[in-house]
């Protein structure tokens, strides 16, 4: 593990608070910044739809929680005010698109996005219908921007929607990039994987890493599938990878599916190493989850509660007096796009009679020239495409924790 930190360092970033980009320049609270120009004390509306009930209730609450937060820090510098209202989606791509127009009824002219893929790729569709920007804080599929993509470079070039934008990696970047991390720093010769074959976001993932992996010559001895219907039993997929002697499991899944994986494993006799993505992101919280299993399993993601720069230390003490809890990467991302959308309206002359559609193309042409220096990442810039540009950071867990690689 010492080794992997070591190799890891390189790519680790350190992280500020301070937003720019062209013409558009803006400070955040915590800088002492001043108050938007040309912004007057307008109130902009903005909406975002996640699952704040039911299995992926983690992550829509904790995007909730750090938009409010970002919200709260922006409206205490008294120029442009953010209303922020979240609906409920239960993590499906019916009701997003219910609780989508739910929000426009109430007036909304920016929209967060949906927090998970399925239901972002749902409404996003509408959002491009209705001209109204759209920055998802980890809705990470290709699906979601619009498009195919090269599982390799992550390139969308088809079915482009103009107003969508993600905060977090898209999903072939994450795939691609466990590739490159696994073969650089030796951490598996035979490598086994189980993913999710109906979930836009795991295939995904999963068909970029293979991509990448056969490329840098990766052994995967071992490719096995779940659906929703099916991942409470994974006693097939453990012994595959057993059986075929891997010695890493790539887990390109959500929490949930991996505490039980883990704890299964376990019961079967087989503790390898195991390395996820930005959905193990909640493995510590599963309840009656032992958490010792998690011990050394490795991540890709863009944020460290536990790094020490002031941005991050002061947005994970907020967080715990408001919430009672350690913020995610979902948190912090959810942040970063209320302070991004904030930034890229510095210097325009915007008001609450602001059409949606006519924020929408401000909103576009900012994001696209811009630079966004934030919690998960700095120098953040964003392509035609929609996608983010912003190095992720390896993790591990350690004594119930996560630990950063830096």
């Amino acid at each position: 593990m010492k080794k992997f930190l070591a190799m890891l360092l390189a790519v680790v970033m350190t992280m500020g608070l301070v937003a720019c980009g062209g013409n558009n320049q803006g400070k955040t609270p915590s800088d002492g910044g001043s108050q938007p120009s040309g912004s007057g004390a307008a109130t902009i509306k903005i909406g975002g739809v996640g699952p704040l009930t039911g299995g992926a209730a983690i992550y829509g609450n904790a995007a909730k929680g750090g938009a409010e937060i970002a919200a709260e820090e922006i409206n205490a510098l008294g120029g442009l005010q953010i209303d922020l209202r979240y609906e409920d989606d239960a993590h499906d791509p019916e009701k997003s698109v219910n609780a989508y127009n739910t929000l426009k009824d109430w007036g909304m002219q920016v929209f967060l996005g949906s927090v998970t893929s399925g239901p972002g790729a749902a409404t996003a569709a509408e959002s491009n219908a209705d001209h109204m920007f759209y920055l998802t804080p980890s809705a990470s599929s290709t699906d979601v921007i619009g498009g195919v993509a090269n599982p390799l470079t992550g390139t969308v070039d088809i079915n482009r929607r103009d107003n969508v934008f993600q905060m977090c990696f898209v999903d072939p970047n994450q795939g691609s990039a466990s590739a490159q991390y696994i073969k650089d720093n030796g951490l598996g010769s035979k490598i086994a994987v189980i993913y999710k074959n109906d979930d836009i976001y795991s295939t995904g993932i999963y068909n970029s890493f293979a991509a990448k992996a056969a490329e840098l010559g990766l052994e995967i001895v071992s490719t096995t599938t779940f659906t929703t219907d099916s991942q409470t039993d994974f006693s097939v997929q453990i012994a595959d990878a057993k059986n075929n002697g891997a010695d890493l499991v790539y887990l390109p899944t959500y929490y949930e599916a991996n505490a039980l994986i883990l704890t299964q494993a376990n019961a079967a006799g087989y503790n390898p190493k195991y390395f996820g993505v930005d959905g193990m992101d909640g493995i510590l919280s599963v309840q009656g989850f032992d958490t010792s299993l998690a011990e050394g399993v490795m991540l890709l993601t863009p944020f460290n509660a536990d790094a020490e720069d002031e941005a991050t230390k002061s947005f994970v003490k907020k967080y715990q007096e408001k919430y009672g809890d350690i913020p995610n990467q979902f948190a912090a991302d959810a942040y970063d796009c209320v302070y991004a959308i904030y930034n890229a309206l510095q210097g325009e002359v915007v008001s609450a009679d602001t059409s949606a559609s006519d924020l929408c193309d401000i909103l576009i042409d900012n994001f696209t020239t811009m630079t966004f220096d934030g919690l998960t990442g700095e120098s953040m810039t964003w392509a035609d495409t929609g996608a983010v540009s912003k190095t992720p950071k390896g993790m591990y867990i350690q004594d119930g924790a996560y630990v950063g690689m830096d």
